[in-house]
């Protein structure tokens, strides 16, 4: 962090700071609400557009793989054109294009404005992210940025069961209704904080070429692959392992929505209650003798999925996957605010654009490895996720706590 950075911090008060870190955290929890309320809905709509479920079931990746493009976007523009206008004009283009997400008169309506919102939507959370670099020291990242990733993984966690609970009583377009609203209210919020969020990170001018040095800079170190690589593996594993978790749950027990939703809601549960905690201790130990711990719980937990368990052990396990993510991309995200400099919209950007990209190649391959049954497929993530693990003992040693951020070798 730069003098200057540290003046613009410092001119926030402590208590703004965190009221503001809290409602980004709200906007982040909702956004990814969103995102996954529609994974248990897809039988209802099924039914209700009078197509099969393969076909609904494209709703979700019309709004995850457009959301990880346009982060690029939103970053570049970011720097460019402040922080604070592209952070509420996404927000307020989330709210308005989710209420009207509830006009759709047949599923290929609901698609295109699932992909709609998936680009509106994309410009809040990474530069939410951007924002904690600008605002905290490198030293002092970890629990807010374990406040966002918890959000994240509270938003993804209660989307599907609260969803699959709530159209019973408000229909399908009830709750796209009601999270859009509350995405509006959120805005309304957040507006006080405008000019705290412009005056911490200033526009940033240049060309094309500069833009391209950007990138250049952020993965021409070691600190940068090495980064962003893991954070695109792991984010792989992740997804693969966690987006057929419910199809796994239903043919191996037999359980219903209701019972996959309970099942998953563990999922969450380390993210939500202890991500700033986790935060806390990588800023205190360490993000070398975090991550590999973190990732060693996530080979772990897929390692476990092979074992003939009781289904009510179905929620710890979860709660062990879970908690093996916020050990380790929350942790990431920390040493990408340090990559960026003053493109710490580019910076942010990038991550989540490989973060999303990592999760739709994961969800593929773990579904193409599924011809050879769950048992192999959980067992190749596993010894993957495992080897990670062991080479992050090394790859990140130089991650310790020190006064500055630590320089790129």
């Amino acid at each position: 962090m730069t003098g200057e950075q540290r003046k613009e911090a410092s001119a926030v008060s402590g208590h703004q700071r965190e009221r503001l870190l809290r409602t980004l955290a709200a906007a982040t929890f909702i956004i990814f609400f969103q995102a996954y309320m529609v994974a248990p809905l897809i039988p209802a709509l099924s039914n209700a557009f009078g197509t099969s479920v393969e076909t609904v079931g494209l709703i979700v990746p019309a709004y995850l793989i457009p959301y990880g493009v346009a982060t690029l976007a939103y970053g570049l523009l970011a720097d460019r054109l402040g922080i604070h206008r592209i952070m509420f004009a996404s927000l307020a283009a989330f709210a308005a294009l989710t209420v009207l997400t509830a006009t759709a008169q047949s599923v290929e309506q609901l698609a295109l404005w699932r992909m709609v919102t998936g680009i509106g939507a994309s410009g809040v959370v990474p530069l939410a992210l951007a924002l904690v670099g600008r605002l905290y020291p490198y030293e002092q990242r970890g629990r807010p940025l374990g406040w966002l990733f918890g959000a994240m993984a509270g938003g993804m966690a209660f989307g599907s069961p609260l969803g699959a609970l709530i159209v019973p009583v408000v229909g399908w377009q009830g709750l796209f209704v009601v999270v859009g609203i509350a995405g509006a209210a959120l805005l309304l919020v957040l507006l006080p904080y405008r000019a705290i969020i412009a005056a911490a990170a200033q526009p940033v001018t240049g060309t094309l070429g500069d833009l391209f040095r950007g990138y250049k800079g952020l993965l021409g170190t070691p600190r940068g692959q090495r980064t962003y690589g893991y954070v695109f593996a792991n984010s792989m594993f992740h997804s693969g392992v966690f987006t057929w978790l419910g199809v796994y749950f239903e043919q191996r027990y037999g359980v219903g929505l209701v019972g996959i939703g309970l099942a998953l809601l563990g999922y969450g549960v380390p993210g939500f209650l202890f991500g700033p905690l986790i935060g806390r201790a990588a800023d205190r130990f360490g993000r070398a003798r975090l991550l590999p711990i973190g990732l060693g719980l996530s080979a772990l937990a897929a390692a476990l999925l092979i074992l003939d368990f009781p289904i009510l052990l179905a929620p710890m396990i979860a709660m062990i996957l879970s908690l093996g993510y916020d050990m380790t991309q929350p942790l990431f995200a920390g040493i990408v605010t340090s990559l960026g400099g003053k493109r710490a919209g580019q910076a942010m950007g990038l991550n989540v654009f490989t973060l999303f990209v990592g999760f739709g190649l994961g969800s593929l391959i773990f579904g193409e490895l599924l011809r050879l049954g769950f048992g192999t497929a959980f067992g190749i993530f596993a010894g993957i996720e495992l080897l990670l693990a062991a080479l992050s003992i090394v790859l990140f040693r130089s991650e310790v706590p020190s006064r500055t951020a630590p320089t790129a070798p």
